[in-house]
C-alpha cells in the first residue's frame, strides 16, 4: 500500500477516516533533539532508522489531513523536571490552533505534577503521554501516585512507553506498570507499541484490567518483525481484545511509509469488523470524538 492509497483503505471499510493515538508534534527544539538521537541509532546498535517524515509542521499536518487522519494528539514527554508544565503549554496552543489536533499533555516525577497535571485536565486535556524509558523514571514514584488518580478519576487515556524495546530502561517491562495498575485498576491505561518486546505480558494486562487498551504503534511492521517479532500464536487474544486495540504510528519519526502500518494490521487477517475497531471506533471512544470534520477543501 502506498501512502496515496491510505484513503481508498478506509473507505473500504466504511469508516469514516483514521483515528491515530500516537502521532507526536513537539516544539522544535525538542523536536530536532529526538530526531538527533535516532539519527545515532545505527551507528550504537547496528538498526538503521530513517526519518520517513522530517518535515516541517505544517506538511505533517498537511498529509495527515490528505490521508484521512481525521484526530490525533501531539504527544510529547519530558526527560528531565521542570519541563512538562512548558510541553503542555506549548501542546496546549497547537491544539487551539488545529482543530483536529486532541489537546494532550505530559508529566514526570517532581512536587509539580499534581498541579499541572490538573491545570492541564481543567484547560480540556484529553489524552496524556508517559515515556517511561526516555524519561528513566519509575512509573511507582511517590511523587506520581496523586498523577494516578487524578487521571484515573477523570476518565482520560494515558499512553505509556512501559515495555523494554527498542532498549530496556531500568523502570520498563510489565512489572513496575503494573504495580501502578493494582493500586489503580480503574486507569485507562493505553500500551505504546503493545509492550514491545514483551507482548504476552501486556496482553495479559489487557485481559486482567478492563480500561487497558494497547496501541499497534509500529506492531507487525516488517521493520519491527526483525527485531521483536509478534508471536503468531497470540492472534487470538488480539481479536479476543477488539475493543481495546488502537491504531497508533509515532508519525513522523518512523523508518518506513505511513501506508506501512496499515498494511501490517491488514495482513493478520483479523477481519474487517477488527480493523474498523482498530482503526476508527476505538480510538473515538478514547478520545470523545464524535464525528470527523469535514475534509479540507
Amino acid at each position: 500500500m502506498l501512502d496515496e492509497e491510505i484513503p481508498t483503505f478506509w473507505r473500504s471499510l466504511g469508516i469514516p477516516g483514521l483515528i491515530d493515538i500516537h502521532v507526536h508534534f513537539m516544539p522544535d527544539r525538542v523536536q530536532e533533539k529526538v530526531w538527533s538521537f535516532f539519527d545515532t541509532v545505527g551507528p550504537r546498535t547496528g538498526i538503521d532508522w530513517p526519518i520517513s517524515y522530517r518535515l516541517p509542521d505544517a506538511v505533517r499536518l498537511e498529509l495527515l489531513r490528505a490521508w484521512g487522519v481525521r484526530a490525533f494528539p501531539a504527544l510529547s514527554y519530558p526527560h528531565k523536571s521542570d519541563m512538562a508544565a512548558w510541553l503542555n503549554g506549548w501542546a496546549l496552543g497547537f491544539a487551539d490552533a488545529e482543530p483536529d489536533v486532541v489537546p494532550a499533555g505530559t508529566f514526570f516525577p517532581e512536587p509539580s505534577a499534581p498541579d499541572y497535571v490538573a491545570a492541564a485536565l481543567e484547560d480540556g486535556v484529553r489524552i496524556f503521554k508517559a515515556h517511561l524509558q526516555v524519561g528513566g523514571y519509575d512509573p511507582r514514584d511517590r511523587l506520581l501516585q496523586p498523577v494516578w488518580g487524578q487521571l484515573t478519576d477523570a476518565c482520560v487515556p494515558v499512553v505509556v512507553h512501559c515495555g523494554s524495546g527498542p532498549a530496556p530502561g531500568a523502570f520498563t517491562g510489565p512489572g513496575p506498570i503494573g504495580d501502578v495498575l493494582a493500586a489503580h485498576p480503574r486507569l485507562t491505561l493505553v500500551v505504546a507499541h503493545l509492550g514491545m518486546p514483551e507482548y504476552a505480558d501486556f496482553l495479559a494486562l489487557a485481559e486482567s484490567y478492563p480500561a487497558v487498551h494497547l496501541d499497534t504503534t509500529m506492531a507487525f511492521t516488517d521493520f519491527t518483525e526483525r527485531i521483536a517479532p509478534f508471536p503468531p500464536a497470540l492472534r487470538p487474544r488480539l481479536a479476543d481484545l477488539a475493543d481495546r486495540i488502537v491504531l497508533g504510528s509515532d508519525f513522523p519519526t518512523i523508518p518506513y511509509p505511513y501506508a506501512h502500518q496499515l498494511a501490517a494490521l491488514a495482513r493478520l487477517d483479523l477481519g474487517e469488523e477488527w480493523l474498523r475497531g482498530v482503526c476508527w471506533r476505538n480510538g473515538a471512544r478514547l478520545l470523545g470524538v464524535d464525528a470527523p470534520p469535514p475534509p479540507a477543501g
